[in-house]
């Protein structure tokens, strides 16, 4: 099964250490902001949840991180029993840990993470800032209230879903049944995602997706870099962007991505 990712995933994207921890400090009190008073509201992105859900997710989140990156392996034995700690001081405390853990290490420094292609603290950086902003959305979205990703910032999450998460997350597990029947219900043709400075081609076959940036497509879909983020992570409905051509491989596509983002 071909995998389409370099070496360096976010070579033409990343950003500097120090606009990831920025990034991630702002959205991470965005979120917070928005939930504190909402801990009993819905999140429409998320259904069964509620904003006390998310919350406590992230702060897991964030605590698996400072665990990986603590042990240099994957965390065993997870997640840890947080039930009896309350939802806003869990966070307070998991973001103030991640924060430590990140100055302790270089992103250079070696750590686990799932991802082959990078096994540095700077993956971590980076998957941090990109999940945090996705889910300050989804707060948000609870709030009636929401507001844009950085450009700089959405670009690179734009690389980072669709190298990471549904090309090398699709082709890593091919076995996977689920997925398999997603690739095989694909016609094999390509989608162009064009974010303006940013442009990508994505082709699903049962044999995998295949990924060429700056491709075209025989269906193309058009939006800024705010919200193509949010149209990959299935934040925004279709229409959100606009489409040139068939919908039937955007639509499947967005099912791909969807099964791949979970």
């Amino acid at each position: 099964m071909d995998v389409a990712h370099s070496n360096d995933p976010a070579a033409s994207t990343a950003l500097t250490p120090a606009r990831y921890r920025e990034c991630l400090a702002a959205d991470a009190a965005r979120l917070r902001a928005v939930a504190a008073d909402r801990l009993a509201a819905p999140v429409p992105s998320c259904p069964d949840w509620s904003v006390d859900d998310l919350v406590r997710h992230v702060a897991q989140v964030y605590l698996h991180k400072v665990a990986a990156m603590q042990q240099g392996e994957r965390p065993t034995n997870w997640p840890p029993d947080l039930d009896a700690e309350p939802t806003l001081a869990l966070f307070d405390r998991s973001f103030a840990e991640l924060s430590a853990e990140f100055d302790r290490h270089s992103p250079a420094d070696s750590t686990w993470t799932f991802y082959p292609g990078d096994q540095t603290v700077a993956f971590w950086l980076r998957r941090m800032a990109q999940e945090t902003a996705i889910h300050r959305i989804d707060a948000e979205l609870a709030a009636d209230a929401v507001t844009p990703v950085p450009d700089d910032l959405a670009t690179d999450g734009i690389d980072e879903v669709l190298r990471i998460m549904l090309t090398w997350g699709t082709n890593a597990y091919p076995d996977d049944p689920d997925t398999a029947a997603l690739l095989r219900a694909g016609d094999g043709r390509s989608v162009c995602l064009d974010a303006g400075g940013t442009r990508f081609a994505v082709r699903a076959t049962a044999a995998g997706v295949e990924l060429t940036p700056g491709g075209t497509g025989e269906v193309t879909v058009r939006a800024d870099p705010p919200t193509m983020l949010c149209w990959l992570w299935n934040r925004v409905p279709a229409d959100a962007a606009t489409i040139d051509g068939d919908r039937a491989p955007v639509d499947h596509l967005r099912q791909l991505l969807a099964d791949a983002t979970l």
